[in-house]
């Protein structure tokens, strides 16, 4: 085996384990939406964010012994809400414990903008240091395909593949290392023959 040189940017590359179980369903989805839901209408705004309708759950992934489980509902007054549900376990098939939620909102939605082919949220999940005093965030990014055929997205920091998620019914999750030398996050969305079908960066202001 040919030798390799060492890396000239060592940072966390695939860090998070891949999706281990199906979408939510059940009564483990209404045990999940129970504590979302309760995050949610905890949301201080003084806007009328009204009622959280029903909540749609993106791949699980685990990472620093905690699973990550985003979600996100459209409310009765056109706002969106979303967050994760998270917890730990003590193996693999153990019972889910020291659960945490978090929530936010926003008014900029898809059915809004019809232009979009990603629909992207994220929450900083950790601080990540490197050399010589570099700082970055371990960000957690959820999001919708909104264009046909994507199979696979992927997060880009810079010119380095930094995770990938397989896409479930258009919807897929990734952690990464964001906002580091200088470098901000992307995501992109890969079609079967792997064609780039779109791309975004989460400090998009449009």
């Amino acid at each position: 085996m040919p030798s390799v040189p060492p890396s000239e940017r060592p940072i966390p590359r695939f860090a998070a384990e891949p999706p281990q179980e199906p979408l939510p369903y059940g009564r483990w989805a209404d045990a999940l939406a129970e504590r979302f839901l309760d995050v949610c209408r905890a949301i201080e705004s003084d806007e009328d964010l009204g009622d959280p309708g029903p909540v749609t759950w993106f791949p699980d992934r685990s990472f620093g012994g905690r699973t990550y489980l985003p979600a996100s509902a459209t409310t009765s007054t056109g706002f969106e809400v979303f967050g994760f549900v998270s917890y730990a376990r003590e193996h693999g098939g153990a019972e889910a414990t020291d659960f945490d939620a978090r929530a936010d909102y926003t008014d900029e939605t898809a059915e809004a903008n019809p232009g979009w082919t990603l629909d992207l949220r994220d929450e900083e999940i950790g601080p990540w240091r490197g050399p010589e005093g570099r700082a970055g965030e371990i960000a957690l990014v959820w999001g919708d395909a909104l264009v046909e055929g994507g199979v696979v997205a992927t997060a880009e920091l810079g010119p380095t593949t930094t995770d990938q998620c397989t896409v479930v019914d258009d919807r897929f999750t990734l952690v990464s290392l964001d906002n580091y030398t200088g470098d901000l996050l992307e995501v992109k969305l890969w079609g079967a023959r792997g064609a780039e079908l779109a791309a975004e960066s989460l400090y998009d202001e449009e």
